[in-house]
C-alpha cells in the first residue's frame, strides 16, 4: 500500500498557469491539452469564426466576452505523468480565485508576452507564488510577432521580479521573423512549422548547432547572431541549479508561440522532467508529506452550476496525502463530523468522469449538499488536523443589490447565497434590514456583471445594482459597534458579514485614518479570520 502511494504521488505534477489578461494563458493551456491527448483540436479563445470556444473557458459568460472568469481544472495523463492544471483568470477582477488555486499548486508557470514584457498583474501573482516558495517557470509568448530582444526581458524579470533566469532555449529570429529556437540543454536547432494555424501538432526538424546545414534554413545572418548569443549566455549567464528552481530563486526561461505551437511540445517535456512532485504541506499540527498513508486535504473552491441541466455544486479537493477512494467517509475537520464524500470526479474545464480512486497532488471533485466552505480540512483517522486558512481579500467595490420582483425573493436569496460561497463576491448586510436587499463586496468591478449574468441564467432571478461610494471594510474586534464610534458622518456604514461580525465600510482613507485614530482600543482587521 505505501509503495502504491510512493510510486503514485510521484508521478504526479500540480500547476497553476499565471499571467496579465490577453498573454496567451489559456491558448497555452489548450495546446498543452492537445500535445497530452486531451483533446484533438484546439480552439481559438477570441477566434469565433467557426464558432470554437477555449476547452477550459466552460462558463456561458466566458465564451461570450473572449476571457476566463473562474479558475478551470483541467487532468490527462502524458508520457507516463499525471498531469493537474490550474488555469486561472488573469483579469485582475478576478484575482481573488486566482490567489486561492495558487494554494492548490505544487508549482506555477508564468506567461509572459514576448512584446509587453512583465505586466502589472502577473507581478502579484507573481509574489503570491513567491510568498509560498513554489518553483516559477517562464514561458515567453507570441513569439511569432514582433517582441522584445531576448536580453532585455531577462534583465526585465530581474529587475522588476527579483528573480533571475535560465534560458532552456533561446530564439532564433525575432520581430515577426521567428524560425524556431536553440535547445541549450540538447544543443541543437529546432526548426517548426505552423500548419494548420496551431490547431494540429507540429513536426520538429532537430539537429546539432554545428551543423552548417542549418544556415540554409535560418540564413547566414540568423546563424552568426545564434552562435554570438549562445556564446554570450554561456560566458555570462547564470548556470543552471535544480535546487534554486526548487527554491523559488532561479526560474527557467523558455521562448516559444502558443498559437502557433512554437516550443510548446519541447516545453511541456522539460517542465515534466524539472517540476516537483506533491510538496509537503504544512498543518496547525506540523507537517504533512503527500506519502502519508492516510488521506487528507482541503477545499480551495465551490463552483454551483457546472452543469445547467442539473444545477449540482461541486466543492474542488486537493489533495495533499495518501490515496482517496469511491464512497470513503472522512472527517471534517471545521463542523467536527464524519461525512461520505459522494460523486468523486476529475475535469477537463466542465466535462467530467466519476473515478474510483485519486492520489496526494490530485484534485478532485466532490458534491456539495451545502456543508463545505473554502478552507475547509478533510482527513482520515484519529489524529485531527486543519490545514492553514486560505485568506479572503478585502472588497474594494461595493453596491445595494435588490431583487426586481418581490415574488422571487427566494431565487434570489439562494443565488447570493451560493455564489457567495464560491467566494466570488462578499455579501453583508445592514443591522435589522430586510433580506430583499444585500451590501455585495467586490475585488474587481467586473464581478458585478457576472453576478448579474449568472442570476439571471442560472436562478432566473433580475436584480438592480445601485453602486456605494465606499472602498474599504475592516472587520472590528468589538461585539457591539455603537454610533460612538463611527461619530457623526456619512462618510462610514456599520454593516455585518454572513457571520454577523461587525464590519465598518469607508468612503476613503482619510476618513478610515481618522476613525481608527479616534479608536485607538479597537482593532480593525483588513483580512478577516477564516472561520
Amino acid at each position: 500500500m505505501k509503495n502504491d502511494i510512493i510510486n503514485e504521488v510521484r508521478k504526479r505534477k500540480t500547476f497553476a498557469i499565471i499571467s496579465h489578461p490577453d498573454a496567451g494563458k489559456t491558448t497555452l493551456t489548450e495546446k498543452l491539452l492537445l500535445y497530452g491527448g486531451a483533446i484533438h483540436l484546439a480552439g481559438t479563445v477570441k477566434g469565433r469564426k467557426a464558432q470554437k470556444y477555449a476547452v477550459s473557458d466552460w462558463m456561458e459568460i466566458e465564451k461570450q466576452r473572449g476571457i476566463s472568469v473562474t479558475s478551470s481544472v483541467m487532468q490527462f495523463d502524458y508520457k507516463g505523468y499525471k498531469i493537474n492544471i490550474l488555469d486561472t483568470p488573469g483579469h485582475q477582477d478576478f484575482s481573488e480565485d486566482t490567489y486561492r488555486t495558487l494554494m492548490a499548486a505544487d508549482s506555477a508557470v508564468m506567461l509572459i508576452d514576448g512584446a509587453k514584457g512583465v505586466e502589472e498583474q502577473t507581478k502579484k501573482l507573481f509574489h503570491v507564488c513567491r510568498m509560498r516558495g513554489i518553483p516559477i517557470f517562464t514561458f515567453v509568448n507570441k513569439l511569432d510577432r514582433y517582441c522584445k530582444n531576448p536580453f532585455e526581458l531577462m534583465e526585465e524579470i530581474e529587475e522588476t521580479l527579483g528573480i533571475r533566469s535560465y534560458p532552456m532555449n533561446w530564439p532564433i529570429g525575432i520581430e515577426g521573423n521567428f524560425k524556431g529556437v536553440y535547445n541549450r540543454k540538447l544543443a541543437q536547432i529546432e526548426l517548426f512549422e505552423s500548419g494548420f494555424h496551431g490547431q494540429n501538432i507540429v513536426a520538429s526538424k532537430a539537429g546539432s548547432v554545428d551543423d552548417s546545414t542549418f544556415k540554409q534554413y535560418i540564413g547566414e545572418h540568423l546563424y552568426a547572431q545564434l552562435c554570438e548569443d549562445i556564446e554570450l549566455l554561456d560566458m555570462a549567464g547564470d548556470e543552471f541549479d535544480l535546487e534554486k528552481v526548487k527554491a523559488g530563486e532561479l526560474t527557467p526561461l523558455f521562448f516559444g508561440s502558443a498559437m502557433t505551437n512554437f516550443g510548446v511540445q519541447p516545453f511541456l517535456e522539460e517542465f515534466l522532467n524539472l517540476a516537483p512532485a506533491p510538496l509537503p504541506r504544512k498543518t496547525e499540527e506540523g507537517i504533512v508529506i503527500p506519502e502519508d498513508e492516510m488521506f487528507s486535504g482541503f477545499i480551495f473552491k465551490i463552483q454551483a452550476n457546472m452543469n445547467p441541466t442539473h444545477r449540482d455544486r461541486i466543492a474542488f479537493i486537493r489533495i495533499c496525502s495518501g490515496r482517496f477512494y469511491k464512497g470513503m467517509e472522512v472527517n471534517h475537520a471545521r463542523i467536527n463530523k464524519k461525512v461520505k464524500l459522494a460523486q468523486p470526479q476529475q475535469f477537463l474545464a466542465q466535462d467530467r468522469t466519476i473515478i474510483e480512486e485519486a492520489y496526494a497532488g490530485d484534485i478532485i471533485g466532490v458534491f456539495d449538499p451545502g456543508i463545505f466552505t473554502i478552507g475547509d480540512t478533510l482527513y482520515e483517522g484519529k489524529n485531527s488536523i486543519k490545514f492553514e486558512g486560505i485568506p479572503m481579500f478585502p472588497a474594494e467595490h461595493f453596491a445595494m443589490v435588490s431583487v426586481k420582483d418581490a415574488m422571487k425573493r427566494k431565487q434570489f436569496v439562494k443565488g447570493i447565497q451560493q455564489i457567495s460561497e464560491e467566494g466570488a463576491i462578499q455579501v453583508f448586510k445592514k443591522p435589522d434590514y430586510s433580506s430583499e436587499a444585500f451590501i455585495i463586496g467586490v475585488v474587481g468591478i467586473l464581478q458585478f456583471e457576472v453576478l448579474e449574468y449568472r442570476l439571471k441564467n442560472e436562478y432566473n432571478v433580475d436584480i438592480d445594482i445601485k453602486r456605494m461610494p465606499y472602498e474599504f471594510a475592516r472587520w472590528v474586534n468589538v461585539d457591539k459597534v455603537d454610533k460612538e464610534i463611527l461619530g457623526y458622518t456619512d462618510s462610514a456604514l456599520l454593516v455585518e458579514d454572513k457571520y454577523q461580525r461587525p464590519v465598518i465600510l469607508f468612503k476613503d482613507q482619510w476618513m478610515m485614518n481618522r476613525i481608527m485614530e479616534r479608536n485607538k482600543d479597537i482593532q480593525f482587521i483588513e483580512i478577516p479570520p477564516s472561520m
